[in-house]
């Protein structure tokens, strides 16, 4: 068959697609729901998303497509979110480093409230502290405290990144205790935890959901909680506040934004699809085994939550000194 022959017949099996495609009762294929994580893969938020895209897709009737966006503390993916069209085929989940940034880097591509809708707050994932079991034998917090003091500025622990939450949990942790300890900043939760479970760093503050399994099988040590009470997910790790450390409370949340200027019936149908999602057995199951509470807001009370954090994260900043270039 001869060039032009191929390209005609091509064309003609084209038209024969688009024209059964239009038939009466042939089903035209939905246009896949793109969820942009600003995180990179085996954070808790990627975690989270994962667990509940199969519910997802069985609710809205379309397919969940997760793209992972890393990089300067969850701007880069959410600059992706903001310059999405706003047709309801694009939605971001973030975290609190989307309220965060505002506050650490001197200048943003996008206004962390103006330029997103938000649909809801999905609900909190507790934060753990957790070291690496060979070059920090402690398992309590007030031992861990000990050995910090006893060698202050030896000891280096990890994060996802400069001024992201865990960044500031961790120091957080080292204010209100008085110790002192080094920072290394990473590109993302993955490469921070496999680094303190291979010893290059020697402890650090994450999501439960990103390491639990590690836990488990004894690569990392849980010193204590951030949540104000004890997990079900993970009964046999202690609040840091039951060991001393009364005012050390802090929690990771999740939330589904879209793009500004979403219309008001693709909002109420992306938030009704989560919610419904959310509810299923097999994502409430799978939420309780990671020890995420989930207590889904309306759009309108996820705005005033993303306000008023990002004004107490602005104090927390400021008085850890926290600024990136």
């Amino acid at each position: 068959m001869t060039p032009s022959a191929s390209r005609r017949a091509a064309v003609a099996v084209l038209g024969m697609l688009v024209l059964a495609a239009a038939l009466p009762g042939r089903a035209q294929p939905a246009q896949p729901l793109r969820a942009i994580l600003p995180v990179g893969p085996g954070s808790g938020v990627d975690t989270i998303t994962r667990s509940v895209a199969p519910s997802l897709t069985k609710v809205l009737g379309q397919p969940v497509v997760i793209e992972n966006m890393p990089g300067a503390g969850g701007i880069t993916g959410t600059q992706a979110i903001v310059k999405a069209t706003p047709d309801g085929n694009t939605i971001g989940m973030v975290s609190n480093n989307h309220v965060i940034n505002p506050s650490v880097y001197k200048t943003m591509p996008f206004d962390s409230i103006n330029d997103i809708t938000p649909i809801m707050v999905v609900g909190s994932t507790p934060l753990v502290l957790v070291v690496n079991p060979t070059k920090m034998p402690v398992k309590t917090a007030q031992e861990f405290i000990a050995l910090l003091k006893a060698h202050p500025g030896k000891y280096n622990y990890a994060s996802s990144g400069n001024g992201t939450i865990l960044h500031l949990a961790a120091e957080m942790f080292l204010e209100q205790t008085g110790t002192t300890s080094n920072h290394i900043p990473y590109k993302g939760v993955g490469p921070m935890v496999t680094d303190i479970m291979g010893g290059q760093v020697d402890w650090g503050v994450t999501s439960l959901p990103s390491v639990q399994g590690h836990i488990k099988t004894g690569a990392l040590r849980a010193i204590g909680i951030g949540s104000a009470q004890r997990v079900a997910a993970a009964p046999d790790i202690p609040t840091m506040v039951e060991q001393g450390v009364p005012n050390y409370l802090v929690d990771g949340w999740f939330a589904v934004i879209g793009p500004a200027k979403l219309p008001p019936a693709q909002v109420k149908r992306l938030h009704d699809a989560f919610e419904a999602a959310f509810a299923t057995p097999e994502a409430q199951e799978a939420m309780a085994k990671q020890g995420n509470v989930i207590k889904p807001t309306t759009p309108e009370a996820a705005a005033a939550f993303f306000k008023a954090e990002q004004a107490r994260y602005a104090k927390l900043v400021e008085k850890a000194g926290v600024k990136v270039d």
